[in-house]
């Protein structure tokens, strides 16, 4: 995970440079697009790898990939190409996450499993600190290319280290107990074949998504129709029955994921853009709020695991959910000419704050509700419903802004508009979270 956050915080600031350097600016939404759709992909066919044969060949793969993908996009002589690495990106994502939360499932009792949900947020603290401005610094002083191989090296060793430990054997003993990450135990009931091609449809559908909320043109309004049609035909498909509607038990925890996931990844994408571009705040500011982010999301995350691990974890949730939408007001309230544009910028720590608290707390009620023998199908679950929450929930709040703009409001007040209907999801999950509780 160490390595996951170190990529992911170093590359997301150094794409729009590679962009604009590959005259591919106007196809940006594709290249981020990419990502989540392959993620959707990855996290599918890692959760069911990993219900078949243990997590250890999907989260070995999942590390090789991760380097292939920094040497393609490294060498990219178009925007496509870059798009293409990122795709990659987005799979070697989808399988690491799931891998490593499956084999969490499989291989820790349940009481040690929110610490274990701490530790792997810990490991996002140093990269927060040193992964944008070092690849800031390298993109100024030299090459966004540079940041692409240097990161690509400081993988490769730690990546070939992993799978050489992964290849070992290990016994399989029973379900739930240590040292179950090898494979399914004994008895179990085999998991089914993943759905690839419904997968892959839905992937399609998210990049879709994300390249028409993009413009209002009939090429993008296309885009977004097909989108939807393939995300409402294929995505119940991949999620436990009853999630839409909130479902007790396991499908209202995997909706829970979606909605917060989807508000977390819209006020990181909006608060920014509105601050640079409206309120003239300097990116440094900006950054500083990231890193902020990252930290708290650790150290909140920290304090679920160890201080408050008696608590009954669906309070937890609700707690955080109320948090994010403290946050959110935050935002809505720094929409205001009047009021300082640090008003907006600390909505970003403080949803993180609701973010660390709540987020392990979603994963650890998932497992409980989920037969050992279906955490990998559990996982990828909850990671399709994140990156689907990303898509629908920043597409929202993306049209409303647009709306609002070609209406005749001004750029605040389309922003504080699209945050407004940004609270309506952490409310939401305040309220469901009660029927997300283990029995």
């Amino acid at each position: 995970m160490f390595l996951t956050g170190f990529a992911a915080l170093a590359v997301v600031p150094t794409l729009p440079t590679a962009a604009r350097d590959l005259d591919g600016v106007s196809l940006f939404p594709v290249v981020a697009g990419c990502f989540v759709a392959a993620g959707l992909f990855g996290g599918v066919l890692g959760g069911h790898w990993a219900d078949r044969s243990g997590a250890r060949r999907p989260l070995a793969l999942g590390m090789v990939l991760s380097v292939l993908t920094l040497l393609v996009s490294a060498s990219s002589v178009s925007v496509w190409q870059l798009a293409a690495g990122r795709f990659v990106d987005g799979l070697a994502a989808g399988l690491v996450a799931v891998s490593v939360t499956t084999a969490i499932g499989q291989t820790y009792p349940e009481h040690l499993r929110p610490r274990m949900l701490a530790l792997l947020s810990a490991g996002w603290v140093l990269p927060s600190l040193l992964g944008p401005p070092l690849a800031g610094l390298v993109v100024q002083w030299w090459s966004w290319r540079a940041v692409f191989y240097g990161l690509a090296a400081l993988t490769a060793l730690p990546a070939v280290a992993l799978v050489l430990v992964l290849r070992r054997p290990v016994p399989h003993p029973s379900a739930g107990g240590p040292g179950a990450g090898g494979g399914p135990g004994a008895g179990q009931v085999p998991a089914e074949r993943p759905p690839l091609l419904v997968a892959g449809l839905l992937s399609a559908g998210a990049a879709l998504g994300q390249y028409g909320a993009s413009a209002w043109d009939p090429r993008h309004l296309a885009a977004v129709a097909a989108g939807v049609v393939l995300l409402v035909g294929f995505a119940p498909r991949l999620l436990p029955r009853g999630t839409w509607r909130g479902a007790r038990g396991l499908p209202v925890t995997v909706l829970l994921r979606g909605l917060t996931s989807g508000t977390y990844f819209a006020v990181e994408a909006l608060v920014p853009l509105m601050l640079i571009t409206e309120r003239r705040v300097d990116a440094v500011v900006v950054g500083a709020a990231f890193t902020a982010s990252a930290v708290l999301w650790a150290g909140a995350s920290w304090v679920q695991g160890r201080v408050l691990q008696h608590v009954a974890r669906h309070r937890l949730v609700t707690a955080g959910a109320l948090v994010m939408a403290a946050a959110v007001a935050l935002a809505v309230a720094g929409c205001s000419g009047g009021a300082p544009p640090v008003t907006a910028a600390a909505a970003m720590p403080l949803s993180a704050v609701g973010m660390g608290l709540l987020d392990p707390c979603v994963t650890v009620l998932s497992l409980g509700h989920s037969p050992p023998h279906r955490q990998g199908h559990t996982t990828s679950a909850l990671q399709t419903n994140m990156n689907l929450g990303q898509v629908v929930v920043l597409a929202s709040a993306s049209a409303v802004l647009n709306a609002c703009l070609a209406a005749g409001a001004g750029p605040l007040g389309g922003y504080r508009a699209a945050f407004a209907l940004l609270l309506l999801p952490p409310l939401l999950v305040a309220a469901l979270a009660v029927r997300a509780r283990g029995d």
